[in-house]
């Protein structure tokens, strides 16, 4: 599924922080000179391995914790000095949905309504069963929270946050320990935002998320940023992996080793591997000088899971 497109280019960015730092007492640095540029129109990917810095940066961009030093603007404007200005226009989920289980779906909409000073109370039962609407769940608006699927909770989350019309939309994991189907109904949900002119920025620890829906990502690793860019850019500038495929595969196996080949794996005739930085014509040739027979000689296309390993020297999840 193609990621929805990029509506907003050459408009401000919707998030800009420059050197944004978060270190906690007893020394531990948590998000370390962060500078980071979310385009508007975007579906921009927050990815990092659990434990990488961000959902503190989440905090500090919604002024839920102070930084340490550096910038941030949302919007335009400075966090957490604007905040009160800014976070009407920005609709947030932010690790899961605080939900009162007694109360009926539509019931904790009304209650979050009610809590917004900028709401009408006059259309307040209009915008909640247009939220319900929404994120699938006006059939399923009068029956308890408690009784809901954690997909229903993460979409009656999503409900509150768009019970206005935001401009931006932050979703910290907004598909963790959802089945395949909720997940899906998640992902759908965001393109849909993205295609009505929200720009929505997403955090994930899986690499299927971010190449599912963004158009731009950045990566982080033990706090710092390691790159960021559109999406497809940052697939391109990593190398695939290499499959030979021969009814030789040991043989294949232990002369690629010898050609500088790393990181392989055999499977009944197709032999894998990360290829060495040279002529991979001469890798060939080896093969068939030591008799190899060899059906197929390719270069996979390099994927999102190459690029992120390859940066950052760490594993991640790839679908959940």
């Amino acid at each position: 599924m193609e990621p929805a497109s990029v509506t907003g280019e050459g408009a401000a960015p919707v998030i800009a922080t420059r050197g944004l730092t978060k270190r906690y007492r007893g020394g531990q640095l948590a998000v370390d000179g962060l500078d980071l540029t979310v385009p508007a129109g975007s579906v921009f990917g927050f990815l990092g391995p659990n434990g990488s810095g961000k959902t503190t940066t989440i905090r500090m961009l919604m002024g839920l914790i102070e930084p340490t030093s550096g910038t941030a603007h949302v919007l335009g404007r400075p966090i957490p000095g604007a905040t009160r200005a800014v976070l009407p226009e920005v609709g947030a989920l932010i690790e899961g949905p605080a939900l009162y289980g007694f109360l009926s779906g539509r019931d904790n909409l009304l209650r979050y309504d009610s809590a917004d000073p900028a709401a009408d109370p006059r259309t307040r039962r209009a915008r909640t069963a247009a939220a319900l609407e929404r994120v699938g769940l006006a059939a399923a608006g009068g029956k308890k929270a408690r009784a809901y699927s954690l997909g229903m909770k993460q979409r009656l989350g999503l409900a509150a946050a768009l019970l206005r019309p935001r401009r931006l939309l932050v979703l910290d994991e907004p598909t963790n320990g959802l089945d395949p189907q909720g997940m899906r109904e998640i992902r759908g949900l965001i393109r849909e935002l993205a295609a009505d002119g929200t720009t929505v920025f997403l955090s994930s620890h899986l690499l299927d998320e971010i190449e599912q829906v963004c158009t731009h990502a950045a990566v982080m690793t033990r706090g710092r940023l390691v790159t960021q860019g559109a999406v497809a850019d940052l697939a391109a500038g990593a190398r695939g992996r290499l499959a030979v495929t021969t009814p030789d595969p040991a043989d294949a196996a232990r002369v690629l080793k010898e050609q500088g080949v790393t990181g392989l794996t055999v499977a009944g005739e197709t032999v894998t591997g990360e290829p060495p930085d040279r002529d991979l014509a001469e890798v060939n040739a080896a093969l068939v000088a030591a008799g190899v027979r060899v059906r197929g000689f390719t270069l996979e296309r390099a994927s999102l899971e190459d690029a992120f390993v390859a940066l950052t020297g760490e594993g991640f999840d790839v679908a959940g």
